[in-house]
């Protein structure tokens, strides 16, 4: 009896490892710009995506993995001694599942992907032919 438990406990163990929220990471982006890898989660965070302005102009991105309590919250960086000169504004969405911190792209996009790729495809066996 103490084998099956103990089987079942490992099985259940190593299922919980393989269950860790994946998410993508950038640590700085500007504009629509933002490399990413993707990276693991430790326990107690979640995804998140946080888009912001610096100087008031500059759109910056960032996407990882961020503690529970941070989520859902706008940070403000300001020059040190003056509180009203804000450097930058930070908002960070926080999510739940695999990878639910990518881009978000325009509606029909991988639709128009795929017909653009199926027309080149076409064209390039004509001529091929």
């Amino acid at each position: 009896m103490n084998r099956i438990l103990v089987s079942v406990f490992a099985v259940g163990l190593c299922f919980a490892l393989g269950q860790a929220l994946q998410c993508y990471k950038c640590d700085i982006g500007l504009w629509n710009l933002c490399l990413t890898s993707e990276i693991t989660c430790q326990p107690g965070e979640q995804c998140f995506s946080g888009v912001g302005k610096a100087a008031g102009f500059l759109s910056i991105k960032r996407k990882g993995c961020l503690a529970v309590e941070d989520c859902n919250k706008t940070s403000q960086a300001t020059i040190p001694g003056d509180a009203n000169a804000t450097i930058y504004s930070f908002f960070k969405k926080c999510c739940n599942t695999n990878l639910c911190n990518a881009a978000t792209g325009l509606p029909g996009t991988s639709s128009l992907s795929l017909a653009l790729a199926s027309i080149t495809a076409l064209f390039v066996a004509n001529i091929l032919v």
